[in-house]
C-alpha cells in the first residue's frame, strides 16, 4: 500500500537526514521534492500545494530539538500534516436511535460497492448488530445474484424483488427490515460507468423516500485522481456523509487517500484491502500517515491478530510447544489464522520498515498453497505424528497434492527446525522467568 510514495518521501527526507540544524536552504530542498512525490502519487494539485505550504511554515518556524534529529523532526512535521488533511480523527458511522438504521451505499460501477456492502454488513454483524442488505442494483447483471451469494457466505438475508425498480425495492426493504426486527438495512445501488443524470436521479430518488441515517460513497483508490473528481461530482448531487476508500492493497500510489478529504470536505470512514469478507477496517488518518510514511501500523496488525486470538486455544498451543507435541495438524490451524487476518502484503505493510527491506519483491497470497496441499494429502496419524512420514507414504504425499517428493521433504525438514526452534525458545522464556523470580525472591530478602 503506496510503496512508491513511501518511497519518495523517504528520499526527500535525505535533504535534511544528517544536517545540524534546518535551514533555508534543506527546508526548500526537502519541501520542493515532497511536492514532486504527492503529485508523482496524483494527489491533487492544490491539496498537494497545501501540504508543502504548511509543512514549510513549520520547518522554518521552529528550531531544532537536541534529543531529535532535523530529519526526525522533519518527518513529525509531515507526520502531523499528513493526519490533518487525511481527517485527524476516526469517523463513525451515525446510527438511527430508532431502527432500522438504513445505510446508502452509492458509486460507479466496480468500484466495489456490492462487495464493500456485504463486508460491511459482516462487520456489523460481527459488533453484535442484526443487519440485512437490500440488492437494488437491478440494471447489472448478476448483481442481485453476487448480493445474495455473498449474503448466504455470511448469514446475512439479502431483499430483492423481480422488478427493475430500485425505489421500490429499497422501500419494501426498511418494511421488511422491521418486520423481521433487523437494525441495519444496507442498501446497494445500482452504478455506471461513468457519472450520469439517470443514475443520479435514482439515487437522489431513493435518498428522499428513505432519509438515510448515513450515505457512503465507494471509490476504487486506484484511479487516483478519477475517483476525487467522481466523488466531488457525487457530492454535489446528494450530499453523502463519508468515503470508503476500496482496493487499497494494489494502491502503491495514495493519490485519492490524501485528496479526497479536502477536495469534498467528507470524512472517510471505510477502508477495504481485499476480496475477503474480514478485509474491511475503519479508517485511521493517524495510522495511515505511519504507513505512507513507512511507519507502518502496528496498532492495526494487534487488532487483526486480536480478532482470530482465541486464549483457550492460544494456551494449548502454548502446552504443546512446551511439551514438544507442536504437530502438522497444528501447523495447519495457524496457517488458517494468519489467513483470515487479511493479504500478506497488507499484513507484511503494517510491520515497521519490512514494505522497505523487501522492496519491489512480491509477496504471493498463494504461496502457501502448496504446503496446505501437503499437509491436506496426509492421513491424519502422518499430520500428528510427521516422523511415521517414510518414503513410501512421501511419494503418495507428493502424488496426492501434485508436488513433489523434494518439496515434501523440504516441508517436513522446515518444520522440524521450526519445532527445535520454538523448543528453544520456550526454555528461554522459562530461564528468563525463573531468573527473574529468583531477582525478585533475593531482593524482597535483602541479598545483594
Amino acid at each position: 500500500m503506496f510503496e512508491d510514495l513511501s518511497t519518495r518521501l523517504e528520499s526527500a527526507f535525505r535533504s535534511v537526514t544528517g544536517q545540524a540544524r534546518l535551514s533555508d536552504i534543506n527546508v526548500a530542498e526537502t519541501v520542493r521534492e515532497i511536492r514532486r512525490a504527492l503529485l508523482d502519487a496524483d494527489v491533487n494539485y492544490e491539496v498537494a500545494r497545501s501540504i508543502t505550504a504548511a509543512v514549510k511554515e513549520k520547518a522554518l518556524g521552529q528550531g531544532v530539538f537536541a534529543s531529535v534529529t532535523p530529519g526526525q523532526q522533519f518527518t513529525k512535521i509531515v507526520y502531523d500534516e499528513l493526519v490533518r488533511v487525511l481527517g485527524e480523527e476516526k469517523e463513525e458511522i451515525t446510527f438511527s436511535q430508532v431502527p432500522p438504521t438504513v445505510i446508502l451505499i452509492a458509486g460507479l460501477q466496480g468500484s466495489g460497492k456490492t462487495t464493500f456492502s456485504a463486508k460491511l454488513a459482516n462487520m456489523l454483524r460481527e459488533q453484535g448488530k442484526s443487519p440485512m442488505l437490500a440488492a437494488a442494483d437491478v440494471y447489472r447483471p448478476a448483481a442481485v445474484d453476487q448480493l445474495k451469494t455473498l449474503g448466504g457466505q455470511i448469514g446475512v438475508p439479502v431483499y430483492s424483488i423481480e422488478e427493475k425498480d430500485a425505489v421500490r425495492v429499497a422501500k419494501e426493504a426498511v418494511s421488511e427490515a422491521k418486520k423481521n426486527a433487523r437494525d441495519v438495512l444496507i442498501i446497494d445501488t445500482a452504478g455506471r460507468m461513468h457519472v450520469d443524470e439517470r443514475m443520479m436521479d435514482e439515487v437522489a430518488q431513493i435518498k428522499k423516500a428513505l432519509n438515510p441515517s448515513e450515505i457512503l460513497f465507494v471509490v476504487d483508490s486506484m484511479t487516483g485522481q478519477d475517483a476525487v473528481n467522481t466523488a466531488r461530482e457525487f457530492n454535489k448531487q446528494i450530499n453523502f456523509d463519508g468515503v470508503v476508500l476500496t482496493k487499497l492493497d494494489g494502491d502503491t500510489r495514495g493519490g485519492a487517500a490524501i485528496s479526497i478529504r479536502t477536495v469534498v470536505d467528507k470524512p472517510i470512514k471505510f477502508m477495504s484491502t481485499g476480496e475477503g469478507m474480514d478485509s474491511i477496517s475503519p479508517f485511521y488518518p493517524d495510522r495511515m500517515a505511519q504507513r505512507i510514511l513507512g511507519m507502518g501500523d502496528v496498532v492495526s496488525l494487534v487488532e487483526k491478530a486480536q480478532q482470530q486470538y482465541d486464549e483457550v486455544q492460544a494456551r494449548k498451543l502454548q502446552s504443546k510447544i512446551s511439551s514438544n507435541t507442536f504437530n502438522l495438524e497444528d501447523f495447519y490451524g495457524q496457517l488458517q489464522q494468519i489467513k483470515k487476518m487479511g493479504s500478506m502484503r497488507d499484513l507484511v505493510g503494517m510491520i515497521p520498515g519490512m514494505s522497505k527491506q523487501l522492496g519491489d519483491a512480491e509477496i504471493d497470497d498463494d504461496a502457501m498453497k502448496p504446503v496446505e496441499a501437503i499437509i491436506n494429502s496426509m492421513t491424519i496419524e502422518e499430520r500428528r505424528k510427521p516422523e511415521l512420514i517414510n518414503g513410501s507414504r512421501r511419494k503418495r504425499i507428493a502424488q496426492g497434492s501434485g508436488t513433489t517428493v523434494r518439496e515434501v521433504n523440504d516441508l517436513l525438514k522446515q518444520f522440524t527446525q521450526m519445532k527445535k526452534m520454538m523448543k528453544t525458545m520456550t526454555k528461554m522464556n522459562k530461564m528468563g522467568r525463573a531468573m527473574e523470580g529468583l531477582k525478585n525472591l533475593t531482593g524482597q530478602r535483602g541479598i545483594h
